[in-house]
């Protein structure tokens, strides 16, 4: 495959100082030209829509309430509380008869809402390039070093993702993908903002659930598929199915993008799409492809060889990051680069001062003291790939704390403890986001994993998360790691419904301070 070089579009949209008023007969038309099935029932003549909005305690003055069935709760039963508060129109699944303003009836208000916002906010999406990444693990890593390449080049990229929205300025997210009408919000304002491109994190549910209705991508890539959100999939084919959607439903006509050839889910869609996608390994010379070969790793850095289909190579790149995946992340990266045009010295560039990534290998080193990691790990998969990278460079004990999330896949939990017992030093099980479910349960259902290892782990449980991070901290010494697992980034911990805030890097700062550490 011949590198592909993606043009940046010059096309702005006008900026102003407020929003548009947008004419509901024309979002009518639009729906129509894009072939998107409704009934309308009301007449939308002299009716306008600003914007979409589908949670009624945030209404959107003249905007369009989409009604959203979701897990707990269904919009259409908030209807008429969104009018109250000034919705002009409905997008809804079934006709509501007693509520007297225009409804576009739908088979699924939510993948057309996103597409509804598309429409009133101009298609901000064709005014980017779109590059997307999707897999299990990888893709905050890969979507971030995909950014900093462009803006190497001064072209500016905004940014959607686990961590982080960014339109220029950073906040942080609450989801890897947001609903439709944020994601179109976030894109015009990127747009607005002189943003040139956009890197976007692409989650099974919202691929799934139709939230990048609207998008259409330049590029994107696969990184691995683990099994991970299974309690909603069911499966790892359908999993696979899901993740699959991005290169089947929402890709430009000439996009380009990159597929790990290493992983078993990456060669199917390799084999899918010969054309289209670009290979990259870590098992040697790959035809037609990216290769690279780690030639060491550190605490402070990894250092790697990149090799191009060109046949230039990057020899000697000094990465400071850790573990084996994260050369898999950078070989990701790499290619979505190559197929950008982005010269090599940039990207060596980038990688050698590679951003620090919150909740991803964060690493603090104590003076005389323990080195502290924190990192969003929160499945087997994940725990193993961090705890194997950490015990490669680690030059005395590890220590692992971290806990399973409630309500999600239960079955990891007697395995995360089995990886635990396998590759720690000691093992401290504490609480991490248990929702309705009883901490302690959780935790004896990790501990029954470690007790069915073979292998004889000293643990404890401590499930107030503060007290735990501070008594493994405590208990380590000069070269020892400490990995706090699980929360990564996140500010809260989710007990019922409730969100508490918490942070581990605020818990590792409050444990320095009270020692006179720096």
């Amino acid at each position: 495959m011949e590198s592909h070089n993606l043009t940046i579009n010059e096309t702005h949209v006008s900026a102003d100082s407020g929003k548009a008023i947008f004419p509901l007969r024309k979002l009518c038309m639009e729906l129509d030209e894009r072939k998107a099935p409704f009934r309308l029932v009301g007449n939308d003549s002299d009716v306008f829509v600003i914007d979409t909005f589908s949670d009624s305690r945030r209404p959107i003055k003249g905007g369009l309430f989409c009604c959203v069935k979701g897990e707990h709760l269904d919009g259409h039963l908030y209807a008429k509380d969104a009018v109250r508060a000034g919705a002009t129109a409905l997008l809804c699944e079934r006709e509501l008869p007693d509520i007297d303003v225009p409804q576009l009836v739908v088979s699924d208000a939510r993948r057309v809402m996103g597409l509804c916002a598309a429409i009133i906010h101009g298609y901000p999406a064709e005014k980017l390039v779109m590059l997307g990444v999707t897999g299990t693990n990888g893709k905050s890593t890969t979507t971030i070093l995909i950014r900093s390449f462009l803006e190497s080049r001064g072209i500016r990229c905004g940014l959607l993702g686990t961590i982080f929205y960014s339109d220029g300025e950073d906040e942080p997210a609450d989801r890897t993908t947001p609903e439709g009408p944020e994601i179109q919000r976030w894109l015009s304002k990127m747009v607005k903002k002189g943003c040139k491109a956009c890197a976007m994190e692409a989650s099974s549910h919202g691929l799934q659930q139709g939230r990048l209705e609207g998008c259409h991508f330049d590029g994107a890539a696969f990184t691995n598929l683990t099994p991970e959100h299974l309690d909603y999939h069911g499966d790892m084919e359908s999993y696979f199915r899901a993740k699959s959607l991005l290169f089947e439903r929402y890709m430009k006509e000439d996009w380009r993008g990159a597929s790990n050839a290493d992983d078993p889910y990456g060669k199917r869609l390799l084999s899918r799409y010969p054309d289209r996608l670009l290979p990259y390994s870590l098992k040697g010379p790959i035809e037609g492809g990216v290769w690279g070969s780690v030639k060491g790793a550190s605490f402070d850095r990894l250092t790697m060889d990149i090799f191009l289909p060109s046949g230039e190579s990057l020899i000697e790149v000094h990465i400071p990051m850790i573990g084996l995946y994260n050369a898999y992340n950078v070989l990701a990266a790499v290619t979505m680069g190559w197929s950008l045009d982005i010269p090599l010295c940039d990207m060596k560039k980038v990688l050698e001062n590679a951003p620090l990534v919150p909740g991803r290998m964060e690493r603090y080193v104590f003076p005389n003291g323990p080195c502290c990691v924190i990192d969003y790990a929160h499945t087997p998969d994940a725990l193993e790939n961090v705890l194997k990278a950490l015990k490669e460079v680690s030059r005395g004990r590890l220590i692992a704390v971290f806990g399973a999330g409630g309500e999600r896949f239960a079955e990891n939990r007697p395995k995360m403890g089995e990886v635990a017992a396998r590759l720690a030093d000691f093992i401290m099980v504490t609480m991490d986001n248990p929702r309705s479910e009883d901490p302690n349960s959780i935790a004896e259902q990790i501990v029954t994993g470690i007790r069915a290892s073979g292998y004889n782990t000293p643990y404890e449980v401590i499930l107030n998360r503060t007290e735990a991070v501070c008594t493994a901290l405590d208990m380590a010494n000069e070269g020892d790691v400490v990995l706090l697992a699980g929360k990564g980034p996140e500010q809260y911990i989710i007990i019922g419904k409730e969100r508490i805030p918490y942070s581990d890097l605020e818990a590792v700062k409050s444990w320095a301070r009270k020692r006179n550490l720096n």
